[in-house]
């Protein structure tokens, strides 16, 4: 990552960095890429200001760049160590997608809508990190040719998990994803245990629908 970039806003992100630790993020390697991503960046000027806050901030288009501590709980929940393939199912604003980049080998992020997409990708070319691939498409689908991975992360709400899903992550693999209806779900991991997935209950969650082939509709 760039050095100017990393040394902007430092004071407030070390911060965010000892908030969230203190509110029990203990995973050291998440914590890390908190402290060395710029989230300044991924937010439209007019809440920049609010970057740091430990609160969701809308990026445009309907959209929003989750709280810091969701997105803090999530990579630590998925306990990566370096050497993982993963896939991320809504881009956003990239903010996540950068900080997976940091805890992966190799990050592959899909994104339905295009200014979005075009919005986070300027922001990932600008920070320097090089092991993240896009896609514009429905992720519903996944992204089979660069199959299987080791994590899905899904940041939207889906009444089940999609087919596809289950047939792109490895033996042992994990899938997290909010389940429920379109206002409120909860939050679940899978793990792929054989033609089977286990599953484990997290938490109450409320994440924007999740548009596609294999879950919701598009109104």
């Amino acid at each position: 990552m760039a050095a100017a970039l990393e040394h902007e806003q430092r004071g407030p992100r070390r911060r965010l960095v000892e908030l969230l630790h203190e509110q029990g993020i203990k995973d050291l390697a998440v914590l890390n890429a908190i402290d060395k991503t710029p989230r300044h960046l991924f937010v439209p000027t007019g809440v920049r200001h609010r970057a740091y806050e430990d609160s969701a901030l809308p990026i445009g288009n309907g959209q929003t760049i989750s709280q810091p501590s969701i997105h803090a709980r999530y990579l630590e929940l998925l306990k990566l160590k370096g050497n993982e393939k993963v896939l991320e199912i809504g881009t956003g604003s990239g903010y996540q997608t950068a900080l997976l980049s940091i805890l992966a080998s190799q990050v592959f992020s899909i994104e339905r809508i295009p200014a979005l997409l075009d919005r986070a990708r300027e922001t990932i070319r600008q920070i320097g990190a090089r092991n993240i691939s896009f896609l514009l498409g429905d992720g519903t689908l996944g992204w089979r040719q660069y199959a299987p991975y080791d994590a899905i992360i899904v940041g939207a709400g889906a009444p089940e998990v999609p087919s596809t899903y289950h047939e792109q992550v490895t033996e042992g693999g994990r899938i997290l994803i909010p389940l429920g209806d379109r206002e409120e779900q909860t939050l679940y991991m899978f793990t792929r245990r054989g033609d089977k997935l286990e599953q484990t209950e997290i938490a109450p969650v409320r994440f924007v629908p999740l548009l596609g082939k294999y879950s919701w509709e598009d109104l």
